[in-house]
């Protein structure tokens, strides 16, 4: 029997409220839907549906004699898509070992895979976020740093590069995106192939920094710390515990849109791609005192490189500890529970999504990954925030990975970029490819953990300063780790004997072979890849490396 989509949501009221209104089609839409525009969605209950229903939909058995649950209609080769980036995670607080207390990204884990050495393609919002978007590198999508704070012809988004959610649309997925968008300033997802979407304003974007990030709870006078020792500066909130928890803050808001937004797709019967995204946990730390509640502060542990003193290191990195030299250790630690309960926080409106899903029966057909976009320091190396520095806090990320067809329970050491999640989304999703210089599919890597690990054992990420001059290149390759800087001398870590990087390898003799082969790798991605700036410039003054760009093989 064929009923109306109408019909079938006047009977749902016991469910959440749907978003009941399709937003305007864009340009792209159009042109790429052929005779799916205007088309509202498959009749819900027909004779080619499962004859399944979920515990949700068993109140419909009196309307409709042999009832058929659109939650369990869609289809097994178009998996659906539940992306969640946090901003500024470091990747050890989802390892087993890890303070950060986090039960529902723990239950993410055992279903799927965890990545030990995922990296970021760039260790700043809007680069690596239009990196995971596009599958390039930052010079090669343009957007080299963050794009708030700039002129409007500078960090553009280039508009001829194609974005996996444009191939989705393509492919028949409906396209959802909420939360923090932070990639280019027209905020015009449509464009991008995200058909439903509500994101963080420009104006919230351009209060950065300022001491003003839009409305903010009552912080506890007895909970927090202030950057206020430089003189003509900003006052900028660095930490603080307030009263009101994450669904009262703005989580909150992208968490009610994004379940709106589920049930509707699901109602649909069509496969669906969300991406549930966070400007948490970093920027000022800000946390609930809920979520605290699960830390004694005395008792976290400092991160064991606080004290570096910087030998052998660049100049830089003692300019910037200079920001930090007077904050205490009962300081770090108040900031280390709050940056872990924002975590928590996460945790728990991604629980809440999770739980929504598993109530549906989505979960066998819904590929759920989480990913951040960068680290954040806290404390490592007596630092915080992000944007400088080759260390492993801010360019190692968290990523899990569950799904049909994924490995459960299993962890992996393959040196996987954020970059590479778009050509493997398109490939788990039967979509068609990008062409793409910068980024591989790890979907085998999914399906059976160790076995690419030849084709991604060598890392590689860029770095374009965050408004100073900073330039960097960083390679991973095996154990080894290193940063080629273009504003100083370079960096040598041995990543399994110096796990914490406290000591620069680079001008011991016994390595100087090791550095150029690796400086030659580094010449060989940056040729491969297309970074004309420095590949093409042998002017003179500039023979940093070890070795030139010839020598890469």
């Amino acid at each position: 029997m064929r009923v109306e989509k109408s019909v079938h949501w006047e009977l749902w009221s016991g469910l959440p409220t749907v978003l009941r209104v399709r937003p305007q089609v864009s340009k792209f839409e159009r042109e790429t839907r052929g005779q799916r525009s205007g088309r509202v969605g498959r009749p819900l209950h027909n004779a080619e549906n499962p004859k399944r229903l979920c515990a949700c939909c068993r109140r419909l058995t009196n309307a409709f004699p042999q009832p058929q649950c659109p939650h369990l209609m869609s289809d097994p080769s178009k998996p659906n898509i539940l992306l969640v980036v946090p901003d500024g995670m470091q990747a050890g607080t989802v390892f087993p070992d890890s303070q950060c207390h986090t039960p529902n990204f723990d239950r993410l884990a055992a279903r799927g895979v965890r990545f030990r050495r995922a990296h970021t393609s760039s260790p700043t919002c809007s680069p690596a976020r239009a990196s995971l978007m596009t599958g390039l590198l930052p010079h090669n999508h343009g957007v080299l740093e963050v794009e708030h704070g700039k002129d409007d012809d500078q960090c553009v988004l280039r508009t001829d590069k194609p974005h996996w959610a444009q191939r989705l649309v393509e492919n028949g997925y409906r396209t959802g995106y909420f939360g923090k968008w932070h990639i280019e300033r027209t905020n015009k997802l449509d464009d991008f192939g995200w058909q439903q979407h509500a994101v963080k304003d420009a104006k919230y974007m351009r209060n950065l920094g300022k001491g003003s990030e839009g409305p903010q709870p009552e912080i506890d006078p007895n909970f927090c710390r202030h950057v206020d020792s430089h003189e003509g500066y900003n006052k900028i909130l660095h930490y603080a515990a307030v009263d009101l928890g994450p669904e009262d803050r703005y989580p909150g808001v992208s968490l009610k849109q994004t379940q709106e937004f589920l049930t509707e797709s699901i109602a649909s019967g069509e496969p669906w791609a969300c991406c549930l995204s966070f400007s948490e946990p970093n920027e000022s730390l800000i946390a609930g005192k809920e979520a605290l509640s699960h830390y004694d502060v005395d008792q976290l542990e400092l991160p064991a490189s606080l004290r570096d003193d910087y030998s052998n290191r660049p100049n830089l990195y003692r300019r910037v500890h200079g920001v930090f030299k007077d904050v205490t250790d009962r300081e770090w630690r108040e900031a280390l529970a709050c940056y872990y309960a924002r975590i928590t926080e996460l945790d728990q409106i991604f629980g809440k999504v999770y739980d929504q899903l598993e109530a549906a029966g989505q979960l066998d057909n819904t590929i759920i990954i989480l990913a951040a976009d960068h680290g954040r320091y806290v404390g490592s190396h007596g630092f915080d925030a992000h944007n400088f520095g080759p260390f492993e806090e801010i360019y190692r990320i968290p990523m899990i990975v569950s799904g049909p067809g994924i490995a459960e329970d299993e962890e992996s050491d393959a040196l996987v970029g954020f970059h590479d999640l778009c050509p493997t989304l398109l490939e788990l999703t039967g979509s068609e490819s990008i062409d793409s210089p910068d980024s591989n599919s790890f979907a085998g890597e999914l399906r059976s953990p160790g076995s690419m690990k030849d084709a991604f054992d060598e890392g590689y990420a860029e770095f374009f300063g965050a408004r100073f001059c900073h330039i960097q290149r960083v390679l991973w390759k095996d154990h080894w780790k290193f940063a080629f800087n273009g504003f100083d001398f370079d960096e040598l870590y041995d990543l399994e004997a110096d796990p914490h990087e406290m000591e620069n390898l680079i001008n011991e003799p016994e390595h100087q072979a090791l550095i150029k082969e690796l400086m030659a790798r580094v010449w060989a991605k940056i040729r491969d890849t297309g970074d004309k700036s420095i590949h093409e410039t042998h002017y003179y003054p500039m023979r940093f490396g070890a070795v030139g760009p010839n020598a890469a093989a």
